[in-house]
């Protein structure tokens, strides 16, 4: 990499993110991301995919593949993505994703590749077994968020790697192509608040879909019944709540409860100890099960009722990603052209 400032980004300001459509979204998935991306649509041109490409890395079930892809239409939906504000689209209805990813497969250096933590810590002590595509997808997030020269990228902490490396593959082609400024260095987007949920059965794992257990996550599609009994049941500790945040050092899944109730009621972890300082559980998860309730029973009821007609999510899908490639395909274009590509 050369050490040269590199020439500023004058194109207009986008947003772009994803998420793959294996298993359950949970109220990780919509406290991180999603209630996120519903606030954003109103602050800046938002592009949001559903990611069955990189779904893919691993293997999927294709009937099982094609019917989640709407799932993750519908939470996108049910959580206040509004189709005629966001581009709501599916990654493979957009051919430039691929396309970008091959012309950055041959910009990237694998040695940058080989710093990833993410891959070694997916494909575990079977790495030569794994697919080329979970050691490469790093490189398909960068087309991902280049083909729109996406300028705003929500990550959480596990991703901030992935977007250093998106920073330096649109470095390295301007440079390569001599072509100052044609992609933005994407900055990230931190989450905030509700950004780290985590296990309602051990708070020192993250709330996750691949949890073998259904009772560690809300679900998105929890009727009021579950999610109540899931917070009735969430695991705790027998001491009542501190005055103050210090108190909960120490106490992993006391501090995810107050934390939970915090960003589903739009406050600080420090007004909520100030209203139960003192209560104990007994008292204080009876509220946090109705606060869950008010928020998150309405969204898998509208999941549900989206779910029934499939059709019109992908009259959704189908127009976000006809609106995805009028800016998607004007930038693969530009690429051919640098690139030197016949009829580029």
């Amino acid at each position: 990499m050369t050490d040269q400032a590199p020439a500023p980004y004058a194109g207009p300001e986008r947003v772009l993110s994803g998420v793959q459509p294996s298993g359950d979204l949970h109220l990780g998935n919509y406290l991180g991301a999603l209630a996120k991306f519903a606030r954003l649509q109103h602050e800046i041109p938002t592009f949001i995919f559903v990611a069955d490409y990189h779904a893919i890395t691993v293997w999927q079930e294709p009937a099982k593949l094609k019917q989640q892809v709407r799932e993750i239409a519908a939470a996108y939906l049910a959580t206040g993505l509004d189709p005629k504000v966001a581009t709501i689209f599916a990654q493979s209805a957009v051919p430039e994703h691929a396309e970008l990813a091959w012309v950055f497969n041959c910009v990237a250096r694998l040695g940058w590749l080989d710093r990833m933590t993410q891959f070694k810590e997916k494909s575990g002590k079977h790495k030569e077994r794994s697919s080329v595509g979970l050691y490469t997808y790093p490189v398909l997030q960068a087309a991902d968020i280049l083909a729109y020269k996406a300028t705003k990228v929500p990550v959480g902490d596990d991703q901030k790697q992935h977007l250093e490396l998106t920073r330096d593959i649109a470095q390295k082609f301007n440079n390569d192509f001599a072509a100052p400024g044609f992609f933005p260095l994407p900055e990230p987007l931190t989450q905030g608040p509700g950004a780290r949920i985590m296990s309602l059965r051990d708070g020192s794992a993250k709330m996750s879909k691949s949890d073998p257990s259904d009772q560690s996550r809300i679900n998105l599609t929890d009727d009021a019944d579950a999610i109540a009994s899931k917070v009735r049941k969430a695991r705790t500790d027998p001491d009542p709540l501190p005055e103050t945040a210090e108190g909960l050092e120490g106490r992993p899944e006391a501090k995810n409860l107050v934390g939970i109730y915090a960003a589903l009621a739009g406050v600080s972890e420090a007004q909520v100890l100030a209203e139960f300082a003192g209560q104990g559980f007994g008292a204080f998860k009876p509220k946090l099960a109705e606060l869950a309730v008010s928020v998150m029973g309405p969204i898998g009821g509208e999941m549900r009722r989206l779910l029934a007609d499939p059709a019109e999510i992908d009259r959704v899908l189908a127009d976000g990603a006809q609106r995805a490639r009028a800016i998607a395909a004007p930038t693969m274009a530009e690429v051919k052209k640098l690139v030197g590509f016949w009829g580029g």
